[in-house]
């Protein structure tokens, strides 16, 4: 039984096992006087026995399949010949994949080798043994549980107490998984690029003005400059940005703006899908727009006044990711004005203040701490972006301030340092985390930023 049937079995199995606890606690409720005597509901006596199904048994089938593979490849590589075991790492890599594929699909001209042939056959021998061993383990281990659970209910056993306690701990569990992913994350971008910084110094990282990753392979090869200054990067993803925020942030807020305070019922119930139907809108779209519509017609415009204007510009990559992150701000923006008390509002009516007054100094103010979150969130949409910069800015890693060239940005620079085989002990690979590493910088800069923000105009109104 392969492991989705089995995953299915024991759901059957947990199913199964909260239906009996379920009966056994009101069989046993008899005796003390009916099902309102009982400790906790029936449902919880179910549930009890159900959780002392799964959990054991889906433990141990997870153990299993996390570490099965890992044993049937080291019994594999025992039985290959000396000289077979002491190939390097990648090739007994290539040699254990080629006797999978033997195993599961034939030789089909893979290899005739007597050694592999024998290997494959005692991989299919040993898939099957744990196959039928971890079946058996999983069905025993939940059908025993489920009877010390369906021996352990009484009418005093706090069923609910146990049951609301695991619950909490499964969701304790789901926070730490996301605490831990984020460290795991950072940690492994924080290694690879000191890794990196061994080879190329933070100083000429952080402050060079040329980026030209291409490394020379031979001593007389030309072409592979090795510049890793990575001023030019941030300074055309902040450039592209702030383009992107100047289109988004007005016309967001002020769309919020307007649903919210003047806007008719049917009027914002038409105009707010149709706003939020533009962050549905995949990126490559948006890339495709900027690069056969957007572009030319910025460049075009340009000529006829007697500008410069570069086929790929960060002009034209800022204007169409303004438009596509107006939904972050404006949305939000909608939620958090709408969240005001309307006595706040009453209040500076009651005082003699126009509609325009009140929401410039009361609305505004008292939702500013939801707004700086809506246009952080919008801000780090757009220095994560790069579809639209790839087809409208280009590759181009120029340091300029001028919106009309072509420029690039940090995460065009880390796919295409990432795309295509590369082996992950050179400077130029190990580039991309340390750019990785200064982009999760900036975000944490940004978002302490906003939270002293958010933290002072808060208390305002506490």
């Amino acid at each position: 039984m392969n492991t989705s049937m089995l995953f299915l079995v024991g759901l059957l199995l947990i199913a199964t096992a909260f239906i009996v606890g379920r009966n056994r606690s009101i069989s046993v409720s008899s005796s003390a006087g009916g099902v309102r005597n009982l400790n906790s509901l029936p449902s919880y006596y179910g549930a009890l026995t159900a959780l002392w199904c799964g959990i054991p048994s889906l433990f141990v089938l997870a153990l299993w399949v996390i570490f099965d593979d890992y044993f049937i490849r080291q019994s594999i590589i025992q039985m290959l010949p000396t000289e077979q075991q002491q190939l390097a790492a990648n090739d007994l890599g290539l040699l254990l994949n080629t006797i999978g594929n033997i195993a599961a699909s034939g030789t089909n001209g893979l290899s005739s080798e007597p050694y592999i042939l024998q290997a494959a056959a005692r991989m299919n021998e040993l898939n099957s043994l744990s196959q039928q061993a971890i079946t058996g383990i999983f069905i025993v281990l939940a059908v025993a549980f489920t009877f010390v659970a369906w021996l352990q209910i009484k009418p005093k056993l706090r069923a609910r107490t146990q049951v609301e306690s695991a619950f909490k701990g499964a969701l304790l569990l789901c926070a730490s998984i996301a605490i831990f992913t984020t460290a795991g994350i950072v940690l492994s971008v924080l290694f690879e690029s000191l890794k990196f910084f061994q080879s190329v110094p933070i100083t000429e990282f952080l402050f060079g003005l040329e980026w030209s990753p291409q490394m020379a392979i031979r001593a007389d090869q030309v072409g592979g400059s090795g510049a890793f200054g990575s001023i030019p990067l941030f300074a055309g993803t902040m450039l592209i940005s702030a383009i992107a925020m100047l289109i988004a942030v007005p016309a967001g807020l002020m769309a919020a703006i307007y649903l919210s305070e003047y806007a008719a019922p049917k009027v914002r119930m038409a105009v707010k899908p149709m706003l939020e139907v533009l962050a549905g809108i995949p990126t490559v779209v948006y890339g495709f727009f900027a690069a056969l519509t957007v572009a030319p017609f910025v460049r075009d415009t340009g000529g006829i006044i007697g500008l410069d204007v570069s086929s790929e510009s960060a002009l034209a990559a800022g204007l169409v990711m303004g438009v596509m992150i107006i939904p972050f701000v404006s949305s939000l923006s909608d939620d958090v004005i709408n969240a005001v008390p309307q006595s706040l509002r009453d209040g500076s009516f009651g005082l003699g203040a126009t509609k325009s007054e009140t929401i410039k100094q009361v609305v505004i103010p008292a939702a500013l701490p939801g707004i700086v979150g809506g246009v952080l969130l919008a801000v780090s949409r757009a220095i994560g972006e790069t579809m639209i910069v790839v087809m409208a800015a280009g590759l181009a890693a120029n340091l300029t301030a001028n919106p009309l060239e072509s420029v690039t940005t940090v995460t065009v620079q880390i796919v295409t340092l990432l795309v295509g085989d590369q082996e992950f002990n050179s400077p130029k690979t190990l580039s991309a985390f340390a750019l990785g590493l200064m982009l999760f910088l900036i975000t944490l800069v940004l978002n302490y930023v906003a939270l002293h923000v958010v933290k002072k105009y808060r208390e305002q109104y506490e």
